[in-house]
């Protein structure tokens, strides 16, 4: 179905006249029912009055009025010259029957009359009138309200008009703006005087292109590291092949040079391949987590690296409670990856502590660099001592996984990495 376009200062238009349509006819229906009942007992009291001293012989003063009356006494029926003015009847006595309470008002040839009467020993006193007044009393109020209402939508009506308008301004620059996220020329200053949601929107497109354009400048820094992480392995091999094939190397020489550098290779693609991995996986709800006994898998960690450096001493400590909810094959990479980086900056000491629900691991190697803190996580950013990687990215992103985070902190000595579950959003 195609769409179909209107501005928002044409919806407000038409929001406008329908508001002001549907005002009118619930004034048109409502008003008249509420005032009515109030005019008619006015015009009860006003047919009331001239009765108490209306005599036998009406007086003709009264007949110039828009009240008829009626005299009925001894069976005879006395009645105002004006009656025929008021109501045309044949005979006047074929109205007596209509005249059955103190007052009310009845309907004759579709028209509608009050009356009232007045009992008084033998003598019935009637006064009735048609709905002339209650017609003009409904036709002055119209007459009274409606300009005033007409003039008070009117100026609400411009003053939304007005405001409007600004609101539409606003999100056309704020539609420009977005046109213009990824225009690094385009001026993106948008400053609003008024505090409201337009201007916390506007800085949160703000923040929005700031972030995009730092994804796209650490994207490109990314390549560039990737590229210089491959490249180096390459270069090696490459050489050792020409060397190879020139006779300034022989096998023996050549094959064992290759096979590290190839099995460096290897392992980057692996983990380039599961940082990936960890990306498809974020937006999969992972029903299968557990709780993991974290001290086993910690003890089969430290047998496979306490050999690569001999003079490393490992000290672990647990509490009672050492579970740890997700699962044991992403616990098995997030230490398989700290334990590779500690080995690689530890001087003589690798503390492993579990406590208070954390995992607490300690290495006495030196503090990492204040600046390079932040990115520490990111994923081929330059880390201690220049070097790329892909790790600690690893690490980050598996914890994120299973709802947990990770804290850096540099210690007087040494630096520590502090595991610990997220609290629940509510």
């Amino acid at each position: 179905m195609k769409n179909f376009k209107c501005p928002l200062s044409r919806q407000l238009m038409m929001m406008i006249i329908v508001v002001f349509g549907i005002v009118f006819l619930f004034l048109g229906i409502l008003l008249p029912k509420v005032l009515i009942p109030v005019a008619e007992k006015n015009l009860y009291n006003y047919l009331k009055e001239p009765l108490s001293f209306v005599e036998k012989n009406i007086d003709k003063n009264l007949s110039k009025t828009q009240i008829a009356y009626l005299y009925k006494f001894d069976n005879s029926v006395v009645y105002s010259e004006n009656i025929d003015e008021i109501i045309k009847v044949k005979k006047v006595e074929d109205l007596l029957p209509f005249f059955k309470e103190k007052y009310g008002k009845f309907t004759y040839n579709y028209q509608v009359y009050y009356y009232y009467t007045l009992h008084s020993d033998d003598i019935i006193k009637i006064a009735f009138t048609n709905d002339n007044y209650i017609l003009q009393i409904k036709n002055d109020l119209l007459k009274a309200i409606l300009p005033v209402l007409f003039i008070s939508f009117a100026s609400v009506a411009f003053i939304l008009i007005l405001w409007s308008g600004v609101i539409v301004k606003k999100i056309e620059k704020l539609k420009l703006k977005i046109d213009h996220i990824d225009d690094t020329h385009y001026e993106q200053n948008t400053d609003f005087y008024i505090d409201d949601e337009i201007k916390s929107l506007s800085y949160a497109i703000e923040d929005m292109r700031i972030s995009l354009k730092n994804q796209e400048e650490l994207r490109n820094q990314m390549y560039q590291n990737i590229s210089h992480d491959f490249k180096t392995p390459l270069t090696v091999i490459k050489s050792y092949v020409e060397a190879y094939e020139d006779d300034v190397e022989d096998a023996d020489s050549v094959l064992p040079v290759i096979k590290e550098q190839t099995e460096k290779l290897e392992q980057k693609v692996h983990s380039l391949l599961y940082l990936n991995k960890l990306d498809y996986l974020k937006d999969v709800k992972m029903d299968e987590k557990v709780l993991v006994d974290l001290p086993p898998i910690i003890e089969a960690e430290i047998k496979k690296f306490k050999f690569q450096r001999k003079e490393i001493k490992f000290l672990t400590s647990f509490d009672k409670t050492s579970k740890f909810y997700g699962t044991s094959e992403h616990f098995e990479t997030i230490l398989d990856n700290l334990l590779q980086n500690f080995m690689r900056y530890a001087s003589t000491t690798i503390k492993i502590t579990i406590k208070n629900n954390r995992l607490i691991l300690y290495n006495d190697g030196a503090n990492i660099d204040e600046d390079l803190l932040d990115g520490i996580f990111t994923p081929f950013r330059k880390g201690v001592k220049g070097e790329f990687g892909l790790g600690l990215s690893i690490v980050k992103k598996t914890l994120n996984l299973m709802n947990y985070d990770i804290q850096v902190k540099n210690e007087k000595k040494g630096v520590t990495f502090t595991i610990f579950r997220k609290p629940h959003k509510r």
